[in-house]
């Protein structure tokens, strides 16, 4: 009996080891499967997280972007305003376009009576530097002829002979120049006082003359003025301190060397 049962024992093992070689190779496929999930599963999670990290990219990138373009708008809603502004302006200026030319058609004829009154005046007042202020008379005529000058420059011209005439009334002035006495032309100095008085002397002071605007001629004068005279020269060239002197003063009633 007792061998029966030692062969028995043999033949389970071999049963029981049969069987667990038969189970690994059973599992095998389903270790081998599990193992391609979780690959695939790593796998998959890095594209996952690959996605994951350029999707937050993007967002960042849309984020950037729309402050960009909030930004724009901004600055193209400025650049509006200015355009708007502009066009204002331009509309403006269009507009003095105009009336300048309006002005420019009415100033040219204002001018040129300005001119035409001025050369009046230059002709009836004392004649002091007569070459130099009909010179400028004749001087702002050409100018009003050219095409090249502009309409403000030929007004400012205008007031600037104005403004010389003006200047003349207040002022006290010695310079050189020639006169026909007894039919002989003569170097003299001339003393202006303003509009009040022109006198000449002659170079070795025997004559004197002063204008008689009432008459509009010219008178000798007496040799009792000569002091004052070459004085009130000398204070007009700045050579003396202002005095008070005596000279002729032509009036209504008044004669010269009264």
């Amino acid at each position: 009996m007792k061998p029966c049962f030692a062969r028995t024992l043999v033949l389970a093992g071999i049963f029981a080891s049969t069987s667990a070689v038969a189970q690994d190779q059973a599992l095998e496929p389903v270790v081998d499967a599990a193992n391609e999930i979780n690959q695939a599963a790593r796998s998959s999670q890095l594209t996952v997280d690959k996605i994951a990290d350029t999707t937050q990219d993007r967002v960042q990138q849309f984020k950037q972007i729309n402050r960009q373009i909030q930004g724009l708008e901004v600055y193209v809603q400025q650049l509006q305003k200015q355009i708007d502004f502009q066009q204002q302006e331009k509309a403006e200026l269009n507009d003095s376009i105009d009336e300048v030319s309006v002005v420019e058609r009415q100033i040219t004829p204002l001018m040129l009576r300005m001119i035409d009154s001025l050369d009046t005046f230059v002709n009836l007042d004392v004649p002091f530097l007569s070459a130099e202020r009909e010179g400028r008379i004749a001087g702002l005529h050409e100018l009003m002829d050219r095409a090249d000058v502009d309409v403000s420059e030929k007004f400012r011209r205008v007031m600037e002979a104005y403004q010389i005439e003006a200047d003349y009334g207040r002022t006290i002035e010695a310079y050189n120049g020639e006169m026909t006495i007894s039919g002989q032309p003569q170097d003299v100095e001339f003393l202006r006082i303003g509009r009040t008085v022109l006198i000449y002397k002659t170079r070795d002071g025997k004559q004197m003359g002063v204008w008689n605007q009432l008459d509009r001629e010219w008178q000798q004068l007496d040799s009792s003025y000569a002091t004052d005279v070459q004085e009130a020269l000398r204070i007009a060239r700045k050579q003396l301190a202002p005095d008070l002197l005596m000279l002729p003063v032509f009036t209504q009633t008044a004669q010269a060397g009264d």
